[in-house]
């Protein structure tokens, strides 16, 4: 029985989606399903919804759960991670912080100040995990779902680069699936291919019946001048390919939006919209308990079609069914005019035989000289936990365009050393904080480079 194993299970709305894409696929074969968490409530919650979602489904699946984690690696086929380390409670600290200094950061857990510390508090944990699966699964498929994306993805090569991993976002997809939402076009029959880094890759092939269809939003927009106050939106006009996040996130990648109130009015941002987020999935989580406890079914997004990609790759390497989907993994000479080593987000095939990034070349010179940017920061976070560098993580914030354009040198400096404060318990041994890292099994040298 294949076993599958969800790290963070806790993230009790995401696992209810996984667990219901897995089960929408008929011909998967009875599952051994394993969830770990270190909450023992989250825990149990996610137990109760993985069984009833089995039950309604009619589907076999032996589900268990435990706060044991080398347990729950032990022989595992998948492993899919969602964890983040240090919970709402640390989400709060890399928005509220920053924001006393007039630093200004919608989600903050992808990249800026909120995304390296979240990246710093995350390395100790994903390394034990590394540890663990080199031990207990070695031939396991790691597929990873937790913020920071590239920067996790990035680390996990350098310190276990026989790990088979990649990251997993549902960005590219819904972008897509709302694009043609926009411009009145079925999403079912589109062929779409982006690349870039997470969270700012550049749709490069969007078309449908031999149509390009980026034509047809550019009509759209120049109909609607409300569209025109999209953050999305602008960067589409002044690079000329769609980015493949939400506005939200895309603001914080560029200097362009959030260093001045007038430009946040103008394209209706809001700073620290994360923690609505936070606290609606608490909510969430509260809900789902209630519901399990009174014995009534759970809310699902019912569209009939798995959405989410680690199913999907499941089901591949189950039936041998090929698909293509996109994957975050390390630049082996998939995208030309990124740097070799850094994480990068391209079309992937998936079928039996695992996964298979698309060598797609050179994107556009335009949209890979904003990637860079992001690479440098996100290298310098990698550096910074290798080699013990405090320097390393104001360095990167002096690369981080929203951060730079914001704060002085001096500012950010003081910034900096403040998150330390806040975050010691959670952040690396080298950088002086109370996680311990062990870097005995890192190859030499120990850079990102």
């Amino acid at each position: 029985m294949t076993r599958i194993v969800f790290i963070g299970a806790g993230s009790v709305v995401f696992t209810r989606q996984l667990v219901a894409d897995l089960l929408l696929f008929p011909d998967l074969p009875p599952l051994d399903l394993v969830l770990h968490d270190i909450d023992p409530a989250r825990l149990e919650v996610a137990r109760g919804t993985a069984e009833q979602l089995a039950a309604r489904f009619g589907r076999p699946l032996r589900v268990t759960a435990t706060v044991d984690r080398r347990a729950a690696l032990d022989a595992a086929d998948v492993v899919v991670d969602m964890i983040q380390v240090g919970g709402i409670e640390t989400t709060s600290v890399d928005i509220e912080l920053p924001a006393t200094f007039g630093l200004r950061q919608p989600i903050s857990d992808t990249t800026g100040i909120g995304g390296v510390f979240r990246a710093l508090r995350t390395f100790p944990v994903l390394s034990a995990i590394a540890r663990d699966m080199r031990e207990l699964c070695p031939d396991a498929l790691f597929l990873n779902y937790t913020n920071p994306m590239a920067m996790n993805i990035w680390w996990l090569s350098v310190v276990s680069p026989g790990l088979r991993a990649a990251g997993l976002c549902h960005s590219v997809y819904w972008t897509v699936h709302d694009l043609c939402e926009l411009i009145d076009v079925p999403v079912e029959g589109t062929h779409f291919r982006a690349a870039g880094v997470n969270h700012q890759a550049w749709l490069y092939e969007w078309s449908r019946g031999g149509e390009d269809l980026y034509p047809r939003l550019r009509d759209t927009i120049a109909a609607d001048p409300e569209l025109e106050r999209r953050v999305r939106v602008e960067i589409f006009r002044r690079i000329g390919y769609y980015p493949t996040e939400t506005s939200e996130h895309s603001a914080e990648y560029l200097s362009w939006f959030l260093r001045s109130d007038e430009q946040i009015e103008r394209f209706r941002l809001v700073p620290g919209q994360h923690l609505a987020t936070a606290e609606q999935n608490l909510a969430e989580f509260h809900a789902a308990q209630r519901a399990l406890a009174e014995g009534r079914e759970l809310e699902l997004d019912d569209d009939g079609a798995a959405a989410e990609y680690a199913p999907q790759i499941i089901h591949s390497l189950l039936t041998g069914t090929e698909r293509e989907i996109h994957t975050n993994v390390p630049n082996r000479g998939y995208i030309t005019n990124l740097p070799p080593g850094a994480v990068v987000e391209v079309p992937t095939t998936v079928d039996g035989s695992g996964l298979t990034p698309i060598t797609v070349g050179a994107i556009p010179t335009q949209g890979a000289a904003h990637n860079r940017t992001y690479l440098s920061v996100a290298e310098l976070a990698v550096e910074a936990a290798l080699t013990g560098s405090r320097d390393a993580v104001l360095q990167a914030m002096l690369v981080d365009p929203n951060a730079s354009s914001t704060l002085t040198p001096d500012r950010l400096a003081d910034l900096v050393d403040r998150m330390f404060t806040a975050h010691h318990a959670l952040l690396p041994s080298t950088l002086g904080g109370g996680a311990e890292l062990d870097l005995s099994d890192v190859p030499a040298p120990r850079s990102p480079r």
